[in-house]
């Protein structure tokens, strides 16, 4: 009695690499479902906004609906005036935020560094971060003007105090044990700060940029409420005067828009420079 084995008339793949899937393909949704929760509740709440201001007898004075919004958010979109006032706040914004971030660099590495200096300058610090920023205002109005100036200084002391605390924080996260070992191999002062102190503390200073640039805005929007001819902050006034909410809403839609960018592109260069740390505190002001 004889058998044959059956043969497998299929073509056999040659050994190698399996092909690779695109992140499209291999993506499942039941292990980022924020991927459809994010957008869908977005929509629904966008949708019951729309069609539930009318029948719960809202008026639009006071909370317009979203499709006037977008055609007043259209409106300043073409008008070369609103892009001169959103370059104004963007420039604000931007000056405080980079004044600030180096102040909070400087002071903070060289607190984090010198004993003496921890405990000459922290009580002032301290003392001074108690004090609400938004209250200081009308005083920089007062000593630097109406102008540029008194905007971009409220700006830099709104975002100095959360980036000050993270870099010195992050600068006394360094292990302890790798200092000593490069210590022991003859490691100067800059050697242990360049390759230890410094990249321990990279994830608190991206947690200090990442909250800072965002104060930044605020504060240069807050200048302009006490004080100032151009701007958002000053668009905000003017819409609130003349009773267009839906203005005022675009601004702040607009507002809104500038503060995720801003904070996406923290975000990219810490995942870019700092791609080992997991995400850290924030330590705010």
């Amino acid at each position: 009695m004889t058998t044959t084995k059956a043969t497998d008339s299929r073509p056999v793949r040659p050994p190698g690499p399996a092909p690779k899937k695109s992140r499209l393909s291999g993506l499942d949704l039941r292990e980022r479902p924020e991927l459809i929760m994010v957008p869908g509740v977005f929509v629904i709440a966008v949708l019951a906004w729309e069609f539930l201001v009318q029948p719960l007898g809202i008026d639009e004075y006071v909370l317009p609906r979203p499709s006037q919004i977008v055609a007043s958010l259209t409106t300043q979109l073409t008008d070369d005036l609103f892009w001169s006032h959103l370059l104004v706040t963007l420039q604000e914004s931007l000056l405080g935020f980079v004044i600030g971030v180096g102040a909070a660099m400087l002071l903070g590495t060289l607190i984090s560094q010198v004993r003496l200096a921890e405990r000459t300058l922290m009580p002032y610090i301290v003392a001074f971060q108690t004090v609400p920023k938004v209250a200081l205002a009308p005083l920089f109005v007062v000593w630097f003007g109406f102008g540029m100036t008194s905007k971009v200084v409220m700006a830099a002391v709104i975002s100095f105090f959360p980036m000050l605390v993270n870099v010195i924080e992050g600068l006394r996260s360094a292990d302890a044990d790798r200092i000593q070992m490069l210590t022991v191999f003859g490691a100067g002062r800059f050697q242990v700060f360049r390759m230890v102190r410094l990249p321990s503390a990279l994830p608190f200073i991206f947690a200090g940029l990442d909250i800072g640039i965002v104060f930044a805005i605020l504060g240069a929007v807050v200048g302009e409420f006490i004080g100032a001819k151009e701007g958002l902050g000053y668009l905000l006034l003017q819409t609130n005067y003349n009773f267009d909410i839906s203005g005022m809403f675009a601004v702040l839609v607009v507002l809104s828009v500038l503060g995720l960018i801003a904070h996406s592109l923290i975000r990219f260069a810490q995942r870019r420079f700092a791609f080992w740390a997991e995400d850290s505190r924030v330590i705010g002001a």
